[in-house]
């Protein structure tokens, strides 16, 4: 398992961390289900701990051109999922670095292993971008950082008819276990075209879980009124697929459904502030005795 560094690139597509790649790929896709699952979107970040009684499973998928981000340190398990976009990855590393070494400073040994996954050959080479960002931004932690998993553009590209798709478009990482597998998630919730708006206004990457009191944290999120939100809701499915989407032809087959929802959210929710927060507080979420996200009320925060 190599040391992260920019000097090494060349060396990843070979030995171990190639084989690993292989070996990932290969794996079949699981389907998860919600109990004991926490689902990232995309600009979100989880950070949780073993010892959590609530979550079990971190998970996020619909990644085409982004990376699917895993960072643990061996010691206190403490594990980090994030869905980068390439935003603005160094502060986004920093962010999930600091969160995890939150979760790990009383650990007596162990170390920081990365997990990248996600991003294809796409025309436009964003993927390629994303992926030499994000092993920038990690090489330029204090921290030694151990790449363990290197599955990204190139090493996740399969072409069909002269088109390239991603191999691996979701992961899952059982807390407990450290095991990291394709996943895809039935359930994307709670709130998912709220978490979406979000993402689709600006959002900078957000904490969504409180893991010392297992709690999952929505908002307050404010935004301006969507430009053009009408145009766009009345646009057919192609014209939103090749607009609103940085790879058009291997965005799964839900993608204009999800965009037209969320369009449809922020059209009835112009002025967040008035109708989804008007106390200024989030949404919190605990899971129940089956495993399932329930909204907590307020006054029991």
């Amino acid at each position: 398992m190599p040391c992260l560094s920019l000097t090494r690139i060349p060396l990843l597509f070979r030995g171990d961390v190639s084989e690993k790649a292989k070996l990932l790929r290969s794996r079949p896709t699981q389907i998860v289900e919600p109990k004991g699952l926490l689902y990232v979107q995309q600009r979100e970040f989880a950070v949780t701990t073993p010892k959590d009684g609530s979550v079990s499973i971190l998970g996020s998928d619909d990644a085409t051109t982004c990376h699917l981000v895993v960072l643990r340190h061996t010691g206190s398990g403490a594990t980090c999922l994030t869905h980068c976009d390439g935003s603005d990855t160094e502060a986004e590393v920093s962010l999930i670095m600091s969160s995890v070494k939150s979760f790990s400073n009383s650990a007596d040994y162990g170390r920081l292993e990365l997990h990248l996954v996600g991003g294809f050959n796409d025309d436009r080479q964003l993927s390629q971008k994303l992926t030499n960002q994000l092993l920038r931004a990690f090489d330029l932690q204090p921290d030694e950082v151990h790449l363990v998993t290197f599955c990204v553009t190139e090493l996740n590209d399969r072409e069909e008819k002269d088109i390239h798709f991603p191999i691996i478009y979701g992961i899952a990482v059982n807390v407990k276990t450290a095991e990291i597998f394709p996943a895809t998630f039935p359930e994307k919730g709670p709130d998912e075209d709220l978490r979406s708006a979000h993402i689709l206004t600006g959002a900078r990457l957000t904490n969504i879980y409180d893991a010392k009191k297992e709690q999952l944290h929505i908002g307050p999120y404010f935004w301006r009124p969507f430009p053009h939100v009408d145009f766009w809701l009345e646009q057919d499915d192609q014209q939103i697929l090749q607009n609103l989407s940085t790879s058009p032809l291997a965005e799964p087959p839900h993608f204009v459904s999800h965009i037209r929802s969320t369009l449809t959210f922020l059209k009835e929710h112009p002025f967040p502030s008035r109708s989804l927060f008007p106390d200024r507080k989030p949404r919190v979420y605990r899971k129940n005795q089956d495993g399932l996200w329930e909204q907590v009320c307020s006054d029991k925060i």
